[in-house]
């Protein structure tokens, strides 16, 4: 068995794939926070943030699905927020992913990472090291300077 995440997402696994490049120690869905119980005391909703990174005390929560979902995580990270006011999140809309895409000049591909054509289906997973042929060609047209220093895209492999 691998100790690579399986990302639920593909804009997970790009995500991992920016933070690796940069050196940023990132653990993947660590936590779920409770944020309703049952009348018997048994949680029945909490909420799993999508990255934690620890040198900044910070999660990160990708949201790039259908619009009812956005309000579910909306409604679930406000919950988070008035249980547990020391924790950090910071939640990624689908228009914040593509502003991270375009900035990294992937745009690209960030339309087929975003809402459901970048979900993945039953019973499967994204691996970290999963690229589309466009990838190819965009890391091709990426600015000198960003080509140079590329490294491999793979996620790091998270410390035991």
């Amino acid at each position: 068995m691998s100790d690579q995440p399986r990302f639920a997402h593909a804009s997970e696994a790009e995500l991992a794939r920016i933070l690796g490049y940069y050196q940023v120690d990132w653990r993947y869905e660590p936590r779920a926070f409770p944020v309703r119980w049952n009348l018997d005391g048994a949680v029945v909703e909490s909420f799993a943030p999508d990255f934690y990174l620890p040198e900044w005390d910070l999660y990160i929560e990708l949201t790039t699905l259908r619009q009812s979902l956005v309000r579910k995580k909306n409604r679930k990270l406000r919950r988070l927020r008035e249980l547990y006011p020391m924790v950090r999140v910071k939640l990624f809309y689908a228009k914040d992913f593509r502003a991270l895409m375009l900035k990294y000049g992937r745009i690209d591909v960030a339309a087929s990472m975003t809402g459901l054509p970048g979900q993945v289906g039953p019973g499967a997973a994204v691996d970290a090291d999963r690229r589309s042929a466009s990838d190819d060609a965009t890391r091709s047209s990426a600015p000198a300077e960003h080509r140079r220093a590329r490294r491999p895209v793979s996620a790091p492999v998270r410390p035991g």
